[in-house]
């Protein structure tokens, strides 16, 4: 495989306007994403913006940024433009889309997401999830639960749903999902181009877009949840996580 790592951003946020922006120890948030992706070591790296102040920044680290069309209807929609826009050529067949408000992010977590492809060559979109702590009283809404058919071993399986409510029921583990995709090139492609489906309308959840529509996608366990930033709250429990990060 050769991987390119393909980061979205976009200033428009309702509940945290200027996100990417938002500093974290002196540095914008969208900079420490982007650094934890190169740290992962697996391709090139790659901002696709929607403002030209979140690829000054970029630049200004070293990195590269890829202005988009601002009015994309999804990060993904993103994605794809900027992958056609700096590999024209398919030399990159799977693209890693990493999500600009995790700067708590792991460079391993960006390693682990690969290896659903690597074991299994019929899936066509990797993802992560970790697990819910059974004391945990976080399974409101906002927390994306998957359902996952393990294998055996390696803490590898197939995603047979997602959801916003507690699934699946019964006793056992739930697991979080983490909004980190990668996907094969060709399903991406055809990804963007499908229409909304009905559960992803329901739902809220464009990732049930690509299994109505019959892609596989394989998760991968990881033991360390990501904070996603949405709220100054988030942003000020980032800013405690990453005291120790420069």
């Amino acid at each position: 495989m050769n991987p390119l790592i393909v980061i979205p951003a976009r200033l428009a946020s309702l509940r945290l306007p200027g996100k990417p922006l938002a500093e974290i120890h002196g540095v914008p948030m969208i900079v420490h994403v982007w650094r934890r992706a190169v740290e992962s070591g697996i391709g090139p790296v790659v901002v696709a913006c929607a403002d030209a102040p979140i690829a000054a920044v970029i630049e200004a680290a070293g990195g590269r940024a890829v202005l988009t069309d601002p009015d994309h209807p999804s990060g993904s929609d993103r994605v794809w433009e900027a992958v056609l826009r700096v590999d024209p050529g398919a030399g990159h067949d799977v693209v890693v889309n990493v999500q600009g408000d995790l700067p708590t992010l792991e460079a391993a977590a960006i390693r682990r997401s690969l290896e659903p492809l690597h074991l299994a060559p019929e899936a066509d979109i990797a993802t992560l999830v970790c697990a819910i702590a059974p004391s945990s009283e976080d399974c409101g809404p906002s927390v994306v639960k998957a359902v996952v058919a393990w294998r055996p071993e390696g803490g590898i399986g197939r995603c047979l749903y997602f959801s916003r409510v507690a699934i699946p029921g019964g006793p056992g583990p739930l697991f979080h999902h983490i909004g980190l995709y990668a996907y094969r090139r060709a399903a991406l492609e055809r990804f963007v181009a499908l229409p909304p489906s009905p559960l992803e309308q329901r739902e809220k959840l464009e990732q049930l877009r690509a299994l109505e529509a019959g892609l596989r996608i394989d998760a991968a366990l990881v033991e360390t949840e990501p904070l996603g930033v949405d709220t100054p709250a988030d942003l000020d429990e980032a800013r405690r996580r990453l005291a120790t990060r420069s």
